[in-house]
């Protein structure tokens, strides 16, 4: 197709995330993405609103052992484990850095225990000038404690909550985990609780043998499905989401393209995490931008803040 004729008209795609306003609604996921300068600058932010960190820990993990990544038909399962070199390092070495590109940094804080959050808060409070939010992950299902254990129980997010909202006055988002017998009322516990925000959601809960090998490909047998495969279940989480909360939501899984990122925003998102993608291609964020951005033209609409949740109505 010709895009020429809408080069005059293309629409603003800046969006606000609480007090956070981003360039694009285009978020780069954590756990993807090199704690590495070069790629916090172009080309490979073209089309990028905000970057999430690896996973980080209050002291540092290895990851897990054994095969980590095994692609999928339609998808990817991943067992990393959460490796990070700990929140002091990150402070000290990695965020000066990665910040000061022009790139809001997200900091994704995995809660393993709750005095373990409490102190790496105050860790990254030393630095929170160059912090734009905190994301908790009360999701991850890599690890034998903390993580997703905390996100599937409306109990468990209060309690993170309770211990970590009074340690950062800024943007504190949630990242809420889709293994859970009921999204809407976690969601709804952590608006209550004084999340700014909600990221819905990480991966899925599969597995994968090993056919020649005659045995599971991961020691911990199971492992986090991510990719295509999950965006029709991420869509649905959030939509229910962003229908019982009145805070933002952010949609996270299964991202691949302009469409699936405009679907996000119909449903409710604010704006859209990309993930797995990227370990394809790293610089598919300016691809899947310019595809949004572009469709919006041939709506004739001027931001992409005129479509949040138009998906849930009669449309626009």
């Amino acid at each position: 197709m010709n895009f020429s004729k809408f080069s005059e008209k293309l629409p603003d795609m800046s969006v606000s995330v609480g007090n956070l306003t981003l360039s694009s609604p285009l978020m780069i996921a954590s756990g993807v993405w090199p704690h590495e300068a070069k790629f916090w600058r172009e080309p490979y932010t073209n089309g990028v609103g905000a970057i999430c960190s690896k996973g980080l820990t209050r002291h540092p993990r290895p990851g897990n052992k054994g095969t980590r990544i095994w692609e999928t038909s339609s998808g990817l399962l991943n067992s990393i484990g959460l490796q990070n070199s700990g929140i002091e390092a990150f402070v000290a070495e990695e965020l000066p850095e990665i910040s000061g590109n022009q790139v809001p940094v997200v900091v994704n804080l995995a809660i393993e225990t709750l005095e373990e959050a409490e102190e790496g808060l105050i860790l990254l409070k030393s630095a929170k000038e160059h912090i734009a939010a905190i994301e908790l992950n009360v999701s991850c299902p890599n690890v034998d404690f903390g993580g997703m254990a905390w996100g599937v129980s409306e109990e468990g997010v209060a309690q993170v909550l309770a211990a970590t909202r009074p340690l950062w006055e800024g943007e504190l988002w949630v990242k809420l985990t889709p293994q859970v017998s009921n999204l809407v009322d976690v969601a709804k516990v952590a608006q209550e609780m004084g999340a700014d925000a909600l990221v819905v959601a990480n991966t899925w809960l599969g597995m994968a043998i090993d056919v020649d090998r005659k045995k599971p490909v991961f020691e911990r047998v199971v492992a986090g499905l991510s990719g295509p495969a999950v965006f029709p279940l991420a869509l649905k989480c959030v939509y229910e989401a962003a229908g019982a909360v009145s805070i933002p939501v952010i949609g996270c899984g299964g991202v691949s393209c302009g469409n699936d990122a405009l679907a996000m925003l119909l449903a409710g998102a604010v704006a859209v995490e990309v993930g797995s993608m990227l370990l394809h291609d790293l610089l598919c964020m300016a691809e899947i931008h310019d595809q949004a951005r572009r469709k919006l033209a041939e709506w004739n609409v001027s931001s992409v803040r005129d479509i949040i949740g138009k998906g849930r109505s009669e449309g626009f």
